[in-house]
Order: structure tokens, then C-alpha cells, then sequence
């Protein structure tokens, strides 16, 4: 039996778990207007309707294929911009068509995708098929009231594997964080990491340094990724309380991604204030760009295309590659079982 036909790639496995993963592809506080937003190469519109609903849809009309991006917002519809053409915030389906005197006559199979919404950590969510885990809710952050401020998304050409291990390797930060930390040292001391499932955690304390944050002090930080797009550090001061930086990245496609994130304080922090620590982040960030975007491939080799080395330094992120693939297996088993289910059904259909 051959089964190389029959039994998808890694890539092809990384792509069918990101579909059933989570991915931010809005700020909340842009949705006064239509968003355009692409989501592993689904077109999709993100806006809040009169209602006060964050609502995600395919953006294609389904008349004659306009953008409804750049449609206007009704009560509980968005109303496409070439020939009005309404369709519900709710469900998608067309319920008005101005052109038609009787609107009984509306096509009843004119409708737009729907897709689920969360609102969480100051950005809109969605996921384009049924889930493989609940959308992030980090333990660490429970039980205590932030305040998110987020940040503006950056474009990147590497896909969101890349991503994420960039924002959580830490043998980097002497060559490429230069100004936003200052001199850190280059031999990195035996990470304390752990793993279950999808995520990972590592515990590190911050050497304050002569960077930027040089005046906050040290601190003891908690690491925090989950397979595939999420990644935290919570900052513990004992002077100032608990902040935090995020980053979501949100596939555009496979070997490209939009970074959204931002940076929250937790109620009592007393510290600086959230445009500042989003200040700091942020010159962090874009200290990495011109770096990543350069690595070759721009996701990490599933497939072992390439040869790659590790060092000890290395030990969380390869973690996060062992959570993708965990998460990789729980994909394929939706997969399996869906199909199990659709031949089920076409069999009861034919008795």
C-alpha cells in the first residue's frame, strides 16, 4: 500500500490544526469601521454591528462579489457597497435586497459564512472550523483584573511557528536586543521549562540590565506559550505588581503572518503606565523583524527539508515544537473522526 498519497505532510497537518485553532484578526477598538482581514487565505470582513456585536464573515458578496469591507454597518446587518445588498450579522443569511420590490423573492442560498467570535485580551477572534481546544485563557492571569492595551499589528513574511519561538528564545537577546535590553549575558543559564499538552511554561528572573527597562528593577518573569499562537510574558515586580506582553500572531497564509499584540498592567500594578510598557515592547519588536524575516525556511521544517542543531539554550522552544505536534495529532484525530461521521451519514442517506 502506498501511503505517501494518503497521509498529508507535516505542513499539511500544521495547516489543517490552524484552521481549527484560534487566531485574532481584528483590534477591538478599530471596529468603529469594517475590518479587512485574511485568515490562512480566507477573505474575511470584522466589524460591530449597531447591536454592539463583534461579528467575523466572509467578505465576498455573494451577488456580484464585492467587498463588503468597505460596506456600510446596519442595526444587525452589513449592507454591501455595489448594490446594498444586506446580510445578517447573525447568521449571514441575505435579508434585504433594495432592488427587489417583493422581498419574499430574496435567493434563499445568498448568504455569508459566519464565523465564531470571542473578544478577549483587547482583540476580536475566530477560528474558521470546529476547534481543537477553548480559545486561551491562561491560568496565570486568572483570578486578577487587567487592563489591555493593544498595540499595531505588524506584518511579517514567516509563518506563525517561526514566530512564536522568535518571541520566546532567549539566547538572542544579546545580539539583537542591544538597545532595548543593553549587555546581557551570552551563555544562557539551564532554563527551567515544563510541558503539558499544548502548552509550555518557563520560569526565568530578569537581570534588569542598562536597557530601557534598567529603572523598573529585577523581576521574576513567567513564560508562557500555547500551541499554536500564543505568547506571554507576566512580569512579577516586587516593586510595582504583575504586567504583562503578549504576542497572537495571526496567519495570512502559511509563511506569513500579522503580529497582533499588546501589553496589559494588572489593576494594582504600579509601575509605568500601559503606553509606556507598550513603548518599550514595541522597540523589542521591531528590533526582531529584519532578523526573522530573513531565516531560511520562513516556518520551521515539519518535514525535515532542512537540517537544524540545537543547543541546551534551545530547550523551551523545542517544547513549543513538541506542543505544535500535539497539537498536529489532535487535528488529524478531528479529521479522522469527521470523516468517520460523513461516511456514517451518506451511508444512512442511501439506506
Amino acid at each position: 500500500m502506498n501511503t505517501a498519497a494518503t497521509t498529508p505532510s507535516k505542513r499539511e497537518q500544521a495547516e489543517r490544526a490552524m484552521r481549527r485553532s484560534w487566531f485574532p484578526v481584528a483590534r477591538s477598538v478599530d471596529l468603529d469601521t469594517p475590518q479587512r482581514a485574511t485568515l490562512l487565505g480566507t477573505s474575511l470582513v470584522v466589524y460591530r454591528d449597531g447591536e454592539g456585536r463583534a461579528v467575523v464573515q466572509s467578505s465576498r458578496c455573494p451577488h456580484r462579489g464585492a467587498d463588503l469591507s468597505i460596506g456600510e454597518v446596519h442595526q444587525a446587518s452589513i449592507g454591501c457597497p455595489y448594490h446594498g445588498w444586506e446580510f445578517s450579522s447573525t447568521d449571514g443569511s441575505c435579508v434585504r435586497v433594495p432592488s427587489l420590490e417583493d422581498q419574499c423573492k430574496i435567493p434563499p442560498k445568498a448568504r455569508l459564512k459566519t464565523y465564531p467570535v470571542i473578544e478577549r485580551f483587547a482583540h476580536v477572534w475566530t477560528v474558521l472550523e470546529d476547534p481543537i481546544r477553548e480559545m486561551y485563557d491562561p491560568e496565570e492571569w486568572r483570578g486578577e483584573e487587567f487592563e489591555w492595551l493593544a498595540a499595531n499589528p505588524i506584518d511579517s513574511n514567516v509563518g506563525v511557528a517561526v514566530t512564536i519561538e522568535n518571541f520566546r528564545d532567549v539566547a538572542h537577546f544579546p545580539f539583537v536586543h542591544k538597545v532595548s535590553m543593553g549587555p546581557t549575558p551570552e551563555v544562557v543559564e539551564p532554563l527551567d521549562v515544563k510541558r503539558e499538552g499544548l502548552d509550555v511554561w518557563m520560569f526565568r528572573p530578569l537581570n534588569a540590565g542598562t536597557g530601557e527597562w534598567a529603572n523598573d528593577g529585577d523581576c521574576e518573569m513567567h513564560y508562557h506559550c500555547i500551541a499554536p499562537g500564543l505568547a506571554s510574558i507576566t512580569y512579577n515586580y516586587e516593586k510595582y505588581g504583575r504586567r504583562v506582553v503578549a504576542g497572537f500572531p495571526s496567519p495570512v497564509s502559511y509563511e506569513k503572518v500579522k503580529i497582533f499584540w499588546g501589553v496589559a498592567n494588572a489593576a494594582n500594578y504600579s509601575g509605568a503606565d500601559l503606553e509606556e510598557n507598550l513603548r518599550v515592547e514595541e522597540m523589542v519588536y521591531l528590533e526582531d523583524i529584519p532578523i526573522v524575516e530573513n531565516l531560511q525556511p520562513r516556518e520551521v521544517p515539519w518535514d525535515g527539508e532542512v537540517e537544524e542543531f540545537s543547543a541546551p539554550a534551545d530547550l523551551f522552544t523545542l517544547n513549543y515544537r513538541r506542543c505544535f505536534l500535539e497539537l498536529m495529532r489532535r487535528g488529524q484525530q478531528m479529521d479522522r473522526n469527521q470523516g468517520v461521521e460523513s461516511a456514517r451519514e451518506l451511508e444512512a442517506s442511501r439506506a
